[in-house]
């Protein structure tokens, strides 16, 4: 909340009580993606994970910041990345799951990290090719 401090206190909307939201950035790994649902086309959502103590750990899945556009296009980069086994641990819950090798990084914003570690209102934002897929680990919470 911001306020202006020479402002008393009103129990409605005003222009001297502000909410403001902070967004944060960082890089995820694309480790797999659902199936579409209605009228979207290519995949419904991506799921992300980060490297911890040299294992792959689901961090949550984004499934807005696309358009038809960049749909079709990431689309088209998954399908020689498709694998069979889940690169998960441990494997999330989500169903109908098409899961990816490693090797594209996703640009998130997102609002925080939650207790369980899970990205709340994750934003996909465009593909890193600058960072080493190793390199890609949890976000420091700032205490």
């Amino acid at each position: 909340m911001a306020k202006d401090l020479s402002s008393p206190y009103v129990e409605a909307r005003s222009q001297f009580w502000l909410k403001v939201k902070v967004h944060q950035e960082d890089e995820f790994l694309i480790l797999g993606y659902t199936r579409p649902n209605g009228s979207r086309q290519h995949f419904g959502a991506l799921l992300l994970g980060v490297y911890e103590r040299g294992h792959l750990h689901y961090v949550g899945k984004v499934g807005t910041g696309f358009n038809r556009k960049t749909l079709a296009t990431l689309f088209q980069q998954f399908q020689p990345l498709i694998v069979s086994s889940c690169p998960f641990v441990p494997p999330p819950t989500e169903k109908h799951i098409v899961y990816l090798r490693p090797e594209l990084i996703a640009q998130i914003s997102y609002q925080e990290l939650t207790a369980d570690r899970k990205l709340r209102q994750p934003v996909f934002l465009g593909l890193r090719d600058d960072k080493s897929v190793k390199d890609v680990t949890l976000p420091v919470v700032a205490a």
